[in-house]
């Protein structure tokens, strides 16, 4: 009898688990979503905003070398004499 009395009890509480379940978990889904949709809205509106359109923004420049001529040094001009 108490094999019967168990069993009863617990598929009870099994079926108010799964109708319980059946009303919450859509709820608590349906607001998971409406958060993370928030959150990418957020997100998107400050990347959005960060650069405004026609505008570039430039992290990083090299550093400019020094243009001082020629690196090789001067060119000097000769004439190549033939020996007999």
């Amino acid at each position: 009898m108490a094999i019967l009395k168990f069993l009863f009890i617990t598929i009870c509480i099994l079926w108010l688990i799964k109708m319980i379940a059946r009303v919450l978990l859509p709820i608590a889904f349906q607001k998971m979503m409406t958060k993370a949709q928030n959150q990418a809205n957020q997100r998107y509106q400050q990347q959005h905003n960060q650069n405004p359109d026609g505008r570039i923004k430039v992290d990083y420049m090299p550093p400019k070398e020094k243009n001082r001529g020629d690196q090789a040094g001067d060119f000097v001009e000769y004439e190549e004499i033939k020996t007999p």
